[in-house]
């Protein structure tokens, strides 16, 4: 057989090289981290090794692709409306600008356009660690009317974080009194805690809160609090170097459940 193509992909999680036919049709997988080959028909598994031959390192085991596991079969069939992965970065305060009627010109822009600006320059930022092995899911909707920012569940553990919007201004976080420009404080420390807490319940496992002060002109921390991840956006991809919490399959099996709106509806 000739014209076989060998394309990098990733999908699930997961470093792949897909072998397809002519026609555009995948006839077998080569997945990186397990060393396995998948093959989807018996009959092409010669063609499909001669063309991933190149790329083949240690041990290699080849067969049928695995059964999808229980968290696998969940996600497959969990429905269009239950699933948040979708959401765009900000996607509740997008929804809300959406719906603003019409109204008189007003002379201050409302402020929630910047809210929306930094969580989707955030959202972008974290988007890209994909490549790393994170798994990202904007705006998850919580009872009450709030609304986990950002939950990113990676090898580094999970992360609920809040965005804080700060173009061009000094921030000053006293725990847990976090003050913006000339603004007075809110107690934003303590809102991440209380996120990272429901999430924790949510998912059963150990989530950790974090702030994430987009676009500061100076950020001052006195003290760092123990408990909550301070960071700047332009520090999201050094996440990507966090590792020794969370193996693929634990990632997959918390993504898929995250991902379940109902999953959040009793926290």
């Amino acid at each position: 057989m000739t014209g076989l193509r060998v394309t990098p992909g990733y999908r699930q999680g997961r470093d792949r090289l897909y072998v397809s036919l002519p026609d555009g049709r995948n006839i077998a997988w080569y997945d990186r981290e397990s060393g396995r080959v998948s093959l989807v028909h018996e009959r092409h598994r010669a063609e499909a090794l001669t063309a991933l031959a190149p790329f083949l390192a240690g041990d290699v085991t080849v067969g049928p692709p695995p059964v999808p596991t229980a968290d696998e079969l969940a996600r497959l069939s969990l429905h269009p409306d239950d699933d948040l992965a979708p959401n765009r970065p900000g996607e509740a305060l997008q929804v809300a600008l959406d719906h603003l009627t019409a109204a008189p010109l007003r002379l201050r822009r409302d402020p929630r356009r910047a809210e929306l600006a930094a969580q989707q320059l955030l959202g972008g930022a974290l988007d890209q660690l994909e490549g790393a092995g994170w798994r990202i899911l904007h705006s998850v909707p919580l009872p009450g009317a709030d609304r986990i920012d950002h939950l990113a569940i990676g090898p580094g553990g999970v992360l609920a974080i809040r965005t804080l919007h700060a173009r061009r201004m000094r921030v000053r976080i006293a725990d847990p009194m976090v003050r913006v420009g000339r603004g007075a404080p809110t107690p934003e420390l303590r809102l991440a805690r209380r996120r990272g807490e429901r999430a924790t319940l949510a998912l059963t496992a150990a989530v950790r809160p974090a702030l994430a002060v987009v676009e500061a002109a100076r950020l001052d921390v006195m003290p760092t609090p123990p408990d909550v991840r301070i960071l700047r956006e332009d520090e999201v991809p050094a996440l990507a170097r966090l590792g020794g919490e969370l193996k693929p399959a634990d990632i997959e099996a918390l993504y898929a459940t995250a991902r379940d709106r109902r999953t959040w509806l009793d926290v």
